[in-house]
């Protein structure tokens, strides 16, 4: 259901973290996972310590964007900032959809840090069973 179009994702990802935050034009990888639960395709993203309303998801035709911004917290002036290692900016991530899924009907749930997007599987790509009729007599061509 899924289309890797990128062989070089994993390295990006290692590149990215070594770069530093994400920007809107340049922006970091997030983790996820993809499986097909019964007649839905579940795709589960990590980004905690990101408000919902930081969250941006479209589609357009098969191509699934989903984009975060994970935002510094405000802290007081006399603050002093000892160790910082929770990534901050803008993260992305961009799936092919197969024509087989049903992208009218996506759901978007995010709890515990994790966005969770079901997406039903089309009525046209599940099995069914296809009945074979018998004909009552044959009939012969001459010419």
């Amino acid at each position: 259901m899924l289309m890797r179009t990128d062989p070089f994702r994993e390295l990006d990802r290692v590149a990215q973290q070594l770069m530093g935050p994400g920007t809107w034009s340049k922006p970091s990888a997030m983790p996820m996972d993809a499986y097909r639960e019964g007649d839905e395709y579940v795709v589960a993203f990590d980004i905690p310590g990101v408000t919902a309303d930081a969250l941006d998801i479209d589609v357009e035709r098969n191509m699934l964007t989903v984009k975060a911004e994970r935002r510094p917290a405000v802290k007081a002036d006399d603050v002093k900032m000892e160790l910082s290692e929770r990534p901050l900016g803008v993260f992305s991530r961009q799936i092919v959809l197969a024509d087989t899924l049903d992208t009218e009907r996506i759901q978007a749930d995010y709890d515990a840090g994790v966005l969770t997007l079901r997406i039903p599987i089309a009525e046209r790509a599940k099995p069914r069973k296809i009945s074979v009729g018998v004909g009552s007599g044959r009939r012969e061509i001459s010419g």
